[in-house]
């Protein structure tokens, strides 16, 4: 009697595997990454016009190639170049003019650089050029925008789409190792790159913050030679949210944690504590709900056309693992929770689910850990403390270990 769930689940996540192996992710990494000195820079930005012609300005330390194209709902434009260096004045873009609203630049993969501009408008990209420097003038990088309306924008973008890059190339997750059936966990430190994700109020950015900790919870993981470890990202470059589930897909993984660290407006008063995430259609409660629509917004953060992703094949085999797999990752979720409690403060609910994009591999137990909240002192003191991020991270491991434990003899009973 005990063979036969897992024998249906065995069944129906090879099955699975078949029908959604047109996820796999088949880009290979570039090389390493060039040392940033040999890299352009760009040294300042700059915003004139008004509400129907707004021009750009951004000075460079010399000429670069760069391609531009447009997206819809909401309205973006996005400039690509080669990776720059920005060395430019804090909070630049943060305030816009004219056509546009505001901007946000960063490192979208290695060896390319993206800036995305929230427009107020629809708007035709009338010129978009790179000068060479001159007369003791840098090299200038010069957008100008028309207001325009919007049937003419979606025409412009639709005639672009067969020859503009309206996507990021997709990560490539190295294949699971066959001779090697030790576990695989893989860490997903949130947001990377253009998407800096929250921002303290002292200027630390949750993108380093929960980069760092998930490097010190990878060696300790590790450490311990019965699981093998993928990071999802291990520099600052930004991987799309569909990047990042198909990677712990076509590797195998066995357990996905993604790690992040929230803030809430001051408008909205104060929170502290860590949290844990699994996934549901429906939110525990409007905080839930509104994290999960923050984090699934990181595509269009770093202007990706979302209407690109396919929908995964669904079916009654996709709902008898993502059954199961629910329950698993409830399972680890309650007790990552029993672990931390020890060396991390709790949010008042600890255990909470949303609709995360990030978590929706059918087949692999996944949760999304929030650290605490950089918009609290307390939490971001917490972050920010070496011992306090040492200490977590071995707790986080312990509860890695006591879960693959549990799981494993389970699996085995269930089996005989």
């Amino acid at each position: 009697m005990g063979s036969k769930p897992m024998t249906v689940r065995a069944v129906s996540w090879a099955l699975l595997g078949v029908l959604l192996a047109g996820a796999a992710v088949t880009a290979e990494r570039p090389a390493a990454a060039q040392s940033s000195d040999s890299f352009p820079v760009a040294t300042d930005a700059r915003l004139g016009g008004d509400d129907a012609q707004t021009r750009f300005v951004m000075d460079l330390s010399g000429k670069i190639d760069l391609h531009v194209f447009t997206l819809a709902d909401p309205y973006r434009v996005v400039l690509d170049i080669p990776q720059v260096r920005f060395a430019l004045p804090s909070k630049t873009g943060d305030n816009g003019r004219g056509l546009i609203k505001a901007f946000r630049f960063g490192l979208v993969m290695q060896g390319g650089s993206r800036i995305v501009f929230d427009l107020t408008k629809p708007v035709r990209v009338d010129k978009a050029f790179v000068i060479d420097a001159a007369a003791g003038a840098p090299a200038r990088l010069v957008l100008d925008l028309v207001a325009t309306d919007r049937e003419s924008f979606l025409r412009k973008m639709a005639l672009d789409e067969k020859t503009a890059r309206t996507d990021i190339p997709p990560v490539a997750a190295p294949h699971a190792d066959s001779g090697d059936s030790r576990p695989l966990v893989v860490l997903d430190p949130g947001h990377g790159g253009i998407d800096t994700g929250t921002k303290a109020p002292s200027g630390e950015l949750e993108k380093d913050i929960v980069l760092d900790f998930a490097q010190r919870l990878r060696d300790r993981i590790e450490k311990s030679g019965k699981y093998r470890v993928l990071m999802t990202r291990s520099d600052d470059t930004f991987v799309p949210l569909a990047d990042r589930v198909r990677i712990a897909r076509d590797a195998g993984a066995a357990l996905f944690v993604s790690i992040h660290a929230d803030s809430l407006p001051r408008k909205e008063g104060d929170a502290q504590g860590a949290t844990v995430y699994t996934l549901s259609e429906t939110a525990t409660d409007t905080e839930a709900a509104r994290l999960a629509e923050q984090e699934n917004r990181a595509d269009v953060i770093a202007g990706v056309d979302l209407k690109a992703e396919p929908d995964d094949v669904a079916g009654i085999l996709i709902d008898l693992a993502e059954r199961e797999t629910k329950t698993f990752s409830v399972q680890f979720a309650h007790r990552l929770v029993g672990e931390i409690k020890s060396t991390a403060r709790l949010h008042k609910e600890p255990i909470k689910s949303a609709g995360f994009r990030v978590l929706r591999a059918p087949d692999v137990p996944s949760v999304l850990v929030e650290l605490g909240y950089v918009s609290n002192k307390q939490d971001l003191q917490s972050l920010l403390s070496e011992s306090w991020r040492n200490h977590t991270a071995d707790s986080m491991a312990q509860a890695i270990e006591g879960y693959f434990a549990t799981h494993v003899a389970g699996a085995r009973t269930g089996a005989e």
